[in-house]
């Protein structure tokens, strides 16, 4: 499996072991980690989610599965929402936007990789609703593009043990070690199988 991201699938606050590595380690799944703490979808950014889509990946690569998360970090660099395409568009897109960039994400992996992929969302104090705001496009954007959600937003589930474990956050956005792999690895366990499985 392939996994594209940020501080999250990286592991900022767990000395750099995320999910991503315990799934290598208690699953056998072969991986391959794109992850630098503080980059956007948004943007040409060298360090950036496209940039690292082109370089980190080959077409010579063999995926059963592309996962990507859905980076909190575009909304805290006053990145662009953007605005989603209409349905027969599978073309230039406004990658400065938010929306544009994971647009020519879903365009990028089928033609480059041919496998199916998906997006994950993370946990982030909201009150503006900015983030909830950008996985409501992500789930309309879902109807076009046909990739699978892993909505750890909104799972109760993660909710309620991250809630009763202090530990398991270094803050509202990043977990640390126990986090990850008492909670956070159970969940993808279950929700990569599904995927697979459909």
């Amino acid at each position: 499996m392939a996994f594209l991201g940020s501080s999250v699938t990286y592991g900022f606050a767990a000395k750099g072991k995320s999910f991503v590595d315990f799934l290598a380690a208690r699953d056998g799944v072969r991986v391959t980690k794109s992850a630098i703490s503080g980059t956007t979808l948004a943007g040409r950014d060298p360090a950036g989610y496209l940039a690292r889509l082109q370089s980190n990946f080959s077409s010579g690569d063999h995926y059963d599965l592309f996962v990507c998360q859905l980076s909190t970090n575009d909304n805290r660099h006053g990145k662009k929402l953007g605005t989603r395409t209409l349905a027969d568009q599978r073309t230039n897109f406004d990658c400065n936007t938010t929306l544009g960039a994971i647009e020519e994400i879903c365009r990028e992996i089928p033609t480059k990789l041919g496998c199916p992929f998906a997006f994950y969302t993370c946990l982030q104090d909201d009150p503006a609703h900015r983030y909830a705001d950008l996985i409501k496009e992500l789930y309309q954007l879902q109807a076009k593009w046909g990739f699978g959600v892993i909505d750890l937003f909104h799972n109760q589930g993660l909710l309620a043990s991250t809630a009763a474990h202090p530990n398991a956050m270094f803050d509202d956005v990043h977990p640390t070690q126990e986090g990850y792999l008492k909670i956070w690895l159970p969940v993808f366990e279950q929700e990569l199988t599904n995927i697979l499985a459909n």
